[in-house]
């Protein structure tokens, strides 16, 4: 299994006031800030990763903060619903807690044979609490208030709205090694048995919808996982050989990265487990410092300074 797409690796969205971005995800649905660092294009801007106590892969929510972002708008071409794993009986907790922190949330509903709840965080970013048809082992981060029995586990799936699913679907299946494993209606799930969770694509076919834009609130890319830098080459092989344009390896610290457009329209990028979010922090300490990529760090002061201060 190790040469294979491992699911899903990271999400990355687009939000507003990095405060507010900041308060949810770690004191309202409570995820572990475990690196707090700056966009390596725009080192005026912070870049979030939430997860689980380790930051492992599967479980990692990542945001480019932008204060005065105009809010999107979630369409074709575009990774539309994000899915986290929680677990059985959890959803009446969570219903109860969206209403007492007046966050955006819809009736408890059914798909593909699996009980969801779907929520907007703040920025109208679509996210779903599902309990999954399989059992979910991972261990949580618990807080103060959400404890290991409600908590997330980490993704489910990610959901891809697209006017025609069948050239995505191929890229799925045939360089990626997922197979469809349902059909409701307009919507398709593709699933990889190479790992237990976050193994799921969803697709939904809207022939007629509209493109989306992409701004606050809507989804930027999704990484998909691979073991190490020897089995992402071998992918980016596969890749150009399709047919489509990919990048060289880029090192973002943390794990490397090719990224590519596939036919539909959404960004997909390819992340190693290596080398990890404790490579310049200690796991008891993540996210408690600002981490700088190298090249910025020269920069450090004039960059606090350009940051909106976090009040934790």
């Amino acid at each position: 299994m190790s040469d294979k797409i491992l699911g899903i690796h990271h999400i990355t969205a687009i939000a507003g006031q990095a405060q507010c971005n900041y308060d949810f995800y770690t004191k309202v649905l409570g995820l572990r800030l475990v690196k707090k660092t700056v966009n390596f294009d725009d080192p005026g801007t912070y870049h979030f990763y939430y997860g689980n106590e380790n930051g492992s892969p599967g479980t990692i929510l990542t945001f480019f903060p932008w204060t005065f972002v105009k809010r999107g708008t979630a369409g074709t071409g575009m990774a539309t619903g994000i899915g986290y794993s929680v677990p059985a009986g959890s959803l009446d907790f969570w219903t109860n807690r969206f209403k007492e922190n007046n966050i955006k949330h819809e009736q408890i509903l059914e798909r593909f044979g699996e009980i969801l709840l779907p929520f907007q965080d703040p920025d109208g970013l679509q996210l779903n609490l599902i309990i999954s048809g399989k059992e979910d082992t991972r261990q949580p981060w618990e807080t103060d208030e959400v404890k290991k029995d409600t908590a997330t586990k980490g993704f489910h799936s990610i959901t891809l709205t697209l006017r025609d699913m069948k050239p995505t679907a191929k890229v799925l299946t045939d360089i990626f090694g997922y197979k469809l494993l349902a059909q409701e209606g307009n919507s398709y799930r593709f699933i990889t048995d190479a790992v237990d969770n976050a193994a799921i694509v969803d697709i939904i076919e809207d022939a007629n919808g509209k493109p989306g834009v992409g701004a606050g609130g809507t989804n930027h890319h999704v990484a998909f996982r691979v073991k190490n830098e020897e089995v992402l080459m071998a992918f980016r092989e596969k890749v150009a050989a399709f047919g489509l344009n990919i990048t060289p390896k880029i090192d973002r610290n943390y794990f490397f990265s090719l990224y590519f457009r596939e036919p539909g329209g959404v960004l997909f990028e390819i992340a190693t487990d290596n080398p990890g979010f404790d490579a310049d922090e200690a796991v008891n300490e993540l996210g408690t410092h600002l981490k700088l990529p190298a090249q910025y760090e020269t920069r450090r002061s004039e960059i606090e300074k350009m940051l909106p201060e976090l009040a934790k």
